[in-house]
């Protein structure tokens, strides 16, 4: 399997505190059937700044610790980055990392409260640089569970999106859940990832999500999400099916 959403570097983020727990963490993914993962530590979310090279860098060093200790998984590069106005700007002076630095998928993160008003355009502006941005965890997001056409807008306007393992099978509460089916229930969501941050808590399951898919939409939609994280790995476009718009509620008085 591959995760596309990790934070298994030491010390990068609020994820693996250090070396001893990233490889801890390494053995605990490969033992989840993991095979690849994209190492995505957090940038610009008003805590942790962690720019291209840094983290191109740390990733090389990381994989050769990998090797040294005989453990067999492959890390790619890759960044969680929070939306901000000035995106383009940290475009231009380099900062910015597309996942395995290939100038086409970008994880973006929007804040756990709201959908800034400036989102929809800001996507439109990185399609046409030629990079898709990927919405990661849409299903945490308040305003997107209270407004869910919001995230059909986001979709229609190009944009994809990346729910989070914990989420499928109720690690973040039954509201989470609740939204989670029904992103995947109107086709808005093209990847799932553990967005991992240690054993516990925010551990690799993976595994669990993919079998909880398949005893609730079938081994089809399952294999549709595994599907697109090797196409994505391949450098390839993943697989999109058409989305369908939420139906208002309509409220009767009785």
């Amino acid at each position: 399997m591959i995760d596309i959403h990790c934070h298994i570097l030491p010390g990068a983020d609020d994820g693996s505190l250090d070396m001893q727990e990233s490889m801890a963490m390494a053995k605990k993914a490969v033992e989840a059937g993991i095979t690849h993962l994209f190492a995505t530590p957090h940038h610009l979310n008003e805590r942790y700044v962690n720019v291209k090279n840094d983290i191109i860098n740390r990733v090389l060093e990381f994989n050769e610790c990998l090797q040294q200790e005989n453990i067999p998984l492959s890390v790619l590069p890759g960044q969680e980055l929070r939306i901000h106005r000035e995106l383009f700007v940290s475009l231009e002076r380099g900062e910015v990392l597309t996942l395995d630095n290939t100038d086409k998928y970008l994880l973006l993160e929007l804040p756990s409260g709201h959908v800034p008003t400036y989102t929809q355009e800001l996507i439109y502006e990185l399609l046409l640089k030629g990079i898709t941005p990927i919405i990661v965890h849409p299903e945490r997001n308040k305003e997107l569970i209270e407004k869910h056409n919001l995230l059909f807008n986001l979709v229609q306007e190009g944009a994809l999106t990346q729910l989070t393992s914990g989420s499928i099978i109720g690690l973040f509460g039954k509201n989470v859940k609740s939204f989670s089916k029904k992103i995947i229930e109107h086709n808005l969501a093209h990847f799932i990832a553990t967005d991992a941050h240690n054993m516990s808590s925010r551990g690799f399951t993976l595994q669990e999500a993919y079998e909880a898919i398949t005893k609730t939409y079938g081994i089809e939609r399952t294999f549709y999400f595994k599907e697109n994280a090797k196409l994505l790995i391949k450098g390839q476009d993943p697989s999109i099916i058409k989305p369908s718009p939420f139906k208002k509620k309509i409220f009767g008085i009785f």
